[in-house]
């Protein structure tokens, strides 16, 4: 298929600076086919304005890794408010807010943003579904692309995801050579595989320089939600991110899900993005982020982990239950990281 067309799903929260940043490096590449949904997470600064102030022309972006183009200026925003009926979160009620666009989304341009709030913080999972729900209600992609909003990427990169996809029917997933975006050279990851007997997922060449090391292609467990491409067809027959997750491990459960049902994985290196890591959950640095680590991969582990792996994963987070979140909150000078880890370890536990 020539040009298929692609969905790109962008969350924000809070970080209009890192999104706009984004946006504009999106409506700089050369591909022709693609809409770019922003689904906004209940933010609380001024984030929508920005963002529409960004679209109307009137705020430039400043980054190094491009020039601001007024050229492609002004871009359409749609807007839609959320609504999710409490019965039934799988379908979603739109309220326009502007009644002569209700409905006139332009299929055949890309020069258009969608603009999704949430009225609440729906984490990733539940934030990058709805913007997945909008796409597959209302533009029809063939392809889905979850981007986080603190990227800047190449010019070439969609490009070379769809050609790759198009020479590749067995794979369902694809993603990107991700760079540090303060350190341009420097690898992030180059695909993902899993520490089974820890639950950790590990970026692979992280902190290594590019040197071509990692420039052929190849299948790997899973791929980062930072730049995580896939086909619709593939989400037709799994279904969507599972949203118990919230934060963290669950493009690792959506990607196992895809292999289940037979779909490859690829790690593809000329489609590169940068990424400005961890500016949102923080990882374990933050109480949210450690929270959501420590409660998920016990809830990962268990859907997933070889019964063997699964004992070795319960005896080290037994023997760890006492040094690691004392060590940490030493280390980070945060005494809230101390009874984050313990209420993530009680609520992983007990959940099923």
């Amino acid at each position: 298929m020539e040009n298929p067309k692609v969905s790109i799903v962008i969350l924000n929260w809070n970080g209009w600076e890192d999104t706009i940043e984004c946006l504009e490096s999106l409506y700089q590449i050369n591909y022709p086919k693609y809409d770019v949904i922003v689904v906004d997470n209940a933010s609380e600064d001024d984030s929508l304005k920005k963002i529409r102030e960004y679209c109307s022309g009137g705020l430039q972006v400043e980054s190094s890794f491009f020039e601001y183009n007024p050229d492609n200026k002004p871009i359409k925003v749609l807007e839609s408010d959320i609504k999710f009926d409490s019965q039934n979160t799988d379908e979603i009620n739109y309220k326009k807010k502007d009644p002569e666009n209700a409905g006139k989304i332009n299929n055949s341009i890309h020069k258009q943003l969608i603009l999704i709030k949430n009225e609440d913080n729906l984490g990733f999972a539940g934030g990058n579904n709805v913007g997945i729900k909008f796409a597959l209600k209302n533009l029809n992609p063939n392809y889905i692309l979850l981007l986080n909003n603190d990227t800047v990427v190449d010019k070439n990169f969609l490009k070379e995801l769809v050609d790759t996809s198009n020479t590749n029917e067995d794979v369902g997933i694809l993603g990107s050579k991700i760079y540090y975006y303060d350190e341009p050279d420097v690898i992030w990851s180059a695909g993902c595989k899993i520490s089974w007997k820890l639950s950790r997922g590990i970026q692979i060449a992280t902190n290594e320089l590019d040197k071509g090391q990692y420039d052929e292609q190849r299948e790997v467990e899973y791929i980062s939600g930072s730049a995580f491409f896939i086909k619709t067809e593939v989400i037709h027959k799994i279904g969507l991110m599972d949203e118990k997750y919230f934060l963290y491990f669950e493009e690792s459960d959506w990607t196992l899900r895809a292999n289940k049902a037979g779909y490859k994985t690829l790690y593809v290196p000329n489609a590169n993005v940068w990424h400005k890591v961890s500016r949102s959950g923080g990882g374990i640095s933050k109480p949210v982020g450690l929270y959501y680590i420590t409660r998920n991969r016990w809830i990962f582990m268990r859907k997933w982990a070889k019964q063997s792996d699964y004992w070795i994963f319960v005896v080290y987070q037994v023997f760890c239950a006492v040094i690691f979140p004392l060590g940490i909150s030493i280390y980070y000078r945060n005494q809230h990281l101390f009874l984050s880890y313990y209420q993530g370890l009680y609520n992983g536990i007990k959940s099923h």
